[in-house]
């Protein structure tokens, strides 16, 4: 019999909020724009059809400039938790890879954004 395939859940601290994954990240991006530097972030990235979001009480929002993207964030314990599209032609959305197990972080190769200038990977 094979071996089971372990899920891979990212959580907010206290839990309200779990983000079941289809794969571990095998890249991560650090992005230094205004918004993500003061979050603290780091971002993986997925086809919204093959995440599963759960939550036990609705997440606060944020949109900067209410143009691309919803910032959403545990109502209870405050972390950011993920990021989804306001276009609904966009497939995928960033999930904070803060939230997942530090050995499947570690395990990810990390591309550095610089969006607060040049908007080039480093």
């Amino acid at each position: 019999m094979p071996d089971a395939v372990e899920d891979i859940i990212a959580t907010c601290h206290c839990g309200t909020v779990t983000i079941r994954l289809p794969k571990a990240p095998s890249e991560i991006t650090h992005c230094n724009c205004s918004l993500c530097r003061r979050y603290g972030v780091l971002w993986a990235y997925y086809e919204i059809a093959d995440v599963v979001i759960a939550t036990k009480r609705p997440t606060d929002t944020y949109a900067w400039g209410g143009k691309n993207v919803d910032f959403h964030r545990c109502f209870d314990c405050g972390c950011v938790t993920h990021w989804y599209p306001r276009k609904s032609s966009r497939t995928s959305l960033g999930v904070n890879a803060r939230l997942l197990d530090q050995k499947l972080l570690s395990a990810a190769d990390v591309r550095y954004k610089d969006s607060a200038g040049t908007g080039l990977f480093h």
